[in-house]
């Protein structure tokens, strides 16, 4: 059990240097601007800090995504104690496991509409899936009620029909 542990922190760790370096590379305050170009940080300012928004909102996805990854490292990991009891009676062992088998399948096609959908022409995704709910995020230049009900549609052929999808726009300057 240390061994996992250890592993899903490791995991964690290496998760928030990922997005710490993304967040300063990009940062528009150039503190660490390794381009060092002037011109880029100029129109930035004539620009009025609109890449100060698209930076939040892709802090914001990267932030979701830690968050859940997160979460479900902590859920997976109970399981997993769970299941590699031997205290435990064999019925509720059995249950840990079909749960775990759960959210990885889960955590698979919530990946895998994240791909699918952002080949729709979207610059970023995000799809949190709850048992029968889902919620999608979509970073796009404009809101459509044609191109949200696509998604619904692309959702529910994946998931069945019995889902409840929810998809929220975040629009793009």
């Amino acid at each position: 059990m240390l061994l996992k542990k250890q592993t899903v922190w490791l995991l964690t760790m290496l998760s928030l240097v990922v997005v710490l370096s993304i967040y300063y590379l990009t940062s528009p305050d150039g503190q660490m601007n390794l381009a060092g170009n002037d011109q880029e940080e100029n129109e930035n300012t004539e620009t009025g800090g609109a890449v100060v928004s698209d930076v939040a909102s892709d802090e914001e996805f990267a932030q979701e995504r830690l968050d859940q990854m997160n979460e479900r490292s902590m859920e997976k990991e109970r399981l997993t104690e769970v299941a590699a009891s031997t205290e435990l009676p064999a019925e509720e062992r059995s249950e840990a496991k079909d749960q775990l088998d759960s959210l990885n399948e889960l955590a698979a096609k919530e990946e895998m509409l994240e791909n699918l959908i952002k080949s729709m022409n979207y610059e970023d995704v995000l799809v949190k899936a709850d048992g029968a709910n889902v919620k999608v995020v979509v970073k796009a230049e404009e809101q459509s009620k044609t191109e949200a009900n696509k998604i619904i549609r692309e959702v529910m052929n994946e998931l069945g029909t019995q889902a409840m999808v929810a998809v929220e726009f975040q629009v793009s300057k």
